[in-house]
């Protein structure tokens, strides 16, 4: 079987698998519905209500070393957030945040000095006038289940938008909502060198 690398830029509203039906029976979109390729599985996933890089592959060994939170492998997101963190906020999500049973790792966090340029969400995120909102990036070496809306949580600063930029040295730009394509010969030959395959 060939082996196939893809990136995916998920929209809002779609959930990270090819069955198009939920746990609780509901018809939504899926992976299926954008790319018409058998046989690749997402590494990881993104939330229905997440956007963002998704990489895709039938290499499961690749699949392994990038999901499993022993590895380390890096993963940014811009995370846009009710009202202005302070610098408290900000230092207690670098250091690690209790959430349910676990501490997560240490996390790069910076607040954007401006909007990143991303295409607009569909539905847009609520909007009140009386509540700023902020931009940060974060990234994480562990993907555990909702984790950054859990952190912002719970130091005072709920995420409203959640958009993966990076997969290690994989970046989403150049993709717009919907778009896939094949990794280059480049990519492809630095995430095989990173996962030591």
């Amino acid at each position: 079987m060939t082996k196939r690398y893809m990136l995916f830029y998920k929209p809002y509203d779609v959930l990270t698998q090819f069955s198009d039906t939920d746990p609780g029976g509901t018809k939504r979109r899926t992976l299926k519905d954008y790319i018409p390729v058998a046989d690749v599985y997402p590494v990881g996933r993104l939330d229905r209500d997440s956007e963002g890089l998704l990489l895709l592959t039938n290499d499961g060994l690749l699949q392994h070393k990038l999901s499993d939170r022993k590895y380390h492998h890096e993963r940014t997101y811009w995370v846009q957030v009710e009202r202005i963190p302070d610098d408290a906020a900000l230092n207690q999500l670098r250091i690690g945040v209790d959430i349910q049973d676990y501490r997560t790792r240490p996390a790069k966090v910076h607040l954007l000095p401006e909007d990143p340029q991303l295409p607009p969400r569909d539905p847009p995120i609520r909007f009140r006038k009386n509540v700023p909102t902020a931009w940060l990036e974060i990234t994480l070496t562990e993907g555990r289940n909702r984790q950054v809306r859990r952190m912002t949580a719970a130091v005072g600063f709920p995420t409203l938008r959640l958009v993966r930029v990076t997969l290690a040295h994989l970046r989403l730009k150049g993709l717009e909502p919907g778009q896939w394509r094949d990794l280059t010969s480049t990519e492809l030959k630095q995430l095989l060198s990173l996962c030591r395959l």
